[in-house]
This record gives C-alpha cells, sequence and structure tokens, in this order.
C-alpha cells in the first residue's frame, strides 16, 4: 500500500525532445514537460479546452530509455511521484516547484509514428 500514497499517472504529449544531463559518476538525469489536454463545456455550453504542462525528471535506465525513444510531440504513459521543493531565485526570494519522479513509462504513439 505505500506505493499508493504519493503516485501520479498522466497521458501525455511532450512539448520538446528529452533534455539529458550526465551528472558526477555517470549518472543519468533526462528532464522532459508533457502537456495533458481537458476538454469541458462552459457555463454557456461552448466546449472548452485547458492545457497543463508537467514537469518530469527520469533517472538512470529511465533517463537513458527516455532519451533514446522519446521525441518532441510523441504520446506517453508515465507513472511516478510528486516531488516538491524550495529554492531561492536571482533576487533573494524563496520559490518553489512541483516535479514528477518518473518510476515508468509507455510510449503511446504508434511504432509508423514514433519512427518520424
Amino acid at each position: 500500500m505505500n506505493t499508493l500514497r504519493n503516485k501520479v499517472s498522466l497521458i501525455g504529449r511532450l512539448g520538446a525532445a528529452p533534455e539529458v544531463v550526465k551528472l558526477e559518476g555517470g549518472r543519468a538525469l533526462t528532464r522532459l514537460r508533457i502537456a495533458t489536454n481537458e476538454s469541458y463545456k462552459d457555463k454557456e455550453g461552448v466546449w472548452q479546452e485547458n492545457t497543463q504542462w508537467h514537469s518530469i525528471t527520469a533517472w538512470g535506465v529511465n533517463a537513458d530509455l527516455t532519451a533514446k525513444l522519446l521525441l518532441k510531440g510523441h504520446e506517453v504513459a508515465i507513472e511516478g511521484r510528486l516531488v516538491h521543493s524550495s529554492y531561492e531565485g536571482k533576487s533573494g526570494e524563496q520559490l518553489y516547484s512541483t516535479s514528477i519522479e518518473m518510476r515508468e513509462f509507455l510510449l503511446l504513439t504508434p511504432k509508423e509514428d514514433a519512427k518520424q
């Protein structure tokens, strides 16, 4: 049951190619952003689209695989956990961010489309 305590599942499209960083000791980190879309009817009955952008980090084997397999526009399913962090901005103010640390992913773009 511990895996249910902090679990996020998303299906979305990559907004750009994954960004790969090689850290000291050879460990890999990949950052990517995916967009999820929701459609809903507003008060007037007109369909509206809401797009949310999510920051994803992948480590180790997942970092290598995402860098190798994923391209801008690919549709992916991602499972991971929320990670909140804070840092000091350039002018000294306290800033906060939330990202998703990937545990698993599944490429949903069909093979023939993924090759392009």
